[in-house]
């Protein structure tokens, strides 16, 4: 079985009004325009309140483990939630499930402003009630850093011929997760929850694994 073939870019037209299906298209560059400065100003805010260097850096590394959770929490239990209703299916299909069906399709890799942006805020105000407002911006900025993380990776596991072996290798981890079974390696940015959950699928004895450009 061959995991990956190419990086051409497909494509499906998800709405009939072209306002709407305009922005179901999403540029790589577009989380980072957003959340770099959300992630430098938390930085400043740690600074100028007197938080420790020790407590930033302990508090932002949390940060990002907590978003690694949070990655597989989401794409195993509500990105592959599938309703039973019609309308439900259609919902699932616009968040992931068209993802799965035109994985090359490389405007719509990166999790969209209108998605992205209001879990955002939901976790701010989560963390802010868990954490306070002291405490707060240091984890908030690996949280965010960590969400960057994922969504670069899951654009350049898709559309380059990564050469590495960080980047072969979740490369090949989620195309398993495409063309093999998409019940494991949940995990896009790091495999630790798979491994922990008991959802980390090896390499299989019929497989191939081809990367090109």
């Amino acid at each position: 079985m061959k995991l990956y073939v190419s990086n051409s870019d497909e494509s499906v037209r998800m709405f009939k009004n072209d306002f709407l299906e305009f922005f179901s298209h999403v540029h790589p560059s577009v989380p980072a325009i957003l959340y770099l400065p959300v992630v430098t100003y938390m930085f400043y805010t740690s600074v100028v309140t007197g938080i420790s260097l020790y407590y930033i850096f302990a508090l932002f590394v949390l940060g990002i483990f907590i978003w690694s959770f949070t990655e597989y929490t989401l794409h195993r239990f509500i990105f592959h939630f599938v309703p039973k209703s019609g309308w439900g299916k259609q919902i699932h299909f616009m968040f992931h499930g068209v993802h799965h069906d035109y994985p090359n399709d490389s405007t719509r890799l990166v999790m969209p402003p209108i998605v992205s942006i209001p879990l955002a805020l939901l976790f701010y105000f989560l963390f802010m009630k868990i954490l306070g407002a002291y405490y707060l911006p240091p984890f908030f900025a690996g949280f965010i850093a960590g969400y960057l993380s994922y969504d670069l990776t899951h654009y350049a596991v898709h559309h380059f011929g990564l050469r590495g072996k960080v980047g072969l290798y979740l490369k090949q981890q989620h195309m398993r997760h495409h063309y093999f079974d998409p019940d494991n390696n949940y995990g896009v940015s790091s495999p630790l929850w798979d491994f922990v959950f008991g959802t980390y699928l090896k390499r299989q004895k019929q497989e191939s694994v081809t990367v090109q450009r």
